[in-house]
Formats: structure tokens, sequence, C-alpha cells
């Protein structure tokens, strides 16, 4: 199946500048599958998004056809062919 990533404008130096990542993945993929699939293409992505545990790092949103992933079950949410995969980094600052 295929997912489409888009990436913020912080993360896309992290992907060679590109602002969407098509991936295939097998039918029965979760979003752990993907940054797994995503990691092996672009390491620099995958530490800036999860920690060394594997989880997403706590300033970093996902989102899954517009529906926070936390909602869906964080990384272990399952993912549909034509999914479009938002990653979102929260900017703090005063």
């Amino acid at each position: 199946m295929r997912v489409m990533v888009r990436l913020p404008s912080a993360l896309r130096a992290d992907c060679g500048g590109l602002t969407l990542l098509e991936t295939e993945l097998a039918d029965s993929a979760t979003l752990a599958d993907l940054f797994a699939a995503l990691a092996a293409g672009y390491p620099r992505l995958e530490r800036r998004v999860r920690t060394e545990q594997g989880e997403l790092r706590r300033y970093v949103n996902v989102f899954v056809d517009g529906e926070e992933s936390r909602r869906r079950g964080g990384l272990a949410a399952p993912l549909h062919d034509g999914d479009e995969v938002h990653i979102i980094q929260s900017v703090a600052g005063g």
C-alpha cells in the first residue's frame, strides 16, 4: 500500500529538501512500520522524530488523515492505502 508523508519545513533538510515522501508498505502496516521504513532512507529524520527507544518525541505530533495519531493508538495505529501522514513539530519560545 502507498502512504504519503508531509514534512514541515524544519524537517525538510533531513530528507534532502523534500516536502512530500511517498512510501510503499505492507498491507497491515502501522505508524511504527512507517517510521521504520523512513528511518532506513532518512536516518537524520528518524533521530529528530523518535527517541532511541523508538517512541515519538514529546514535541512531535503526527496526524493520519487529519486525526492526531495518539487518538488512533499512537505508533500502533493502523495505516491504510492512500493515507496521508503529517509530521508537525511543536514550536516554543517567547
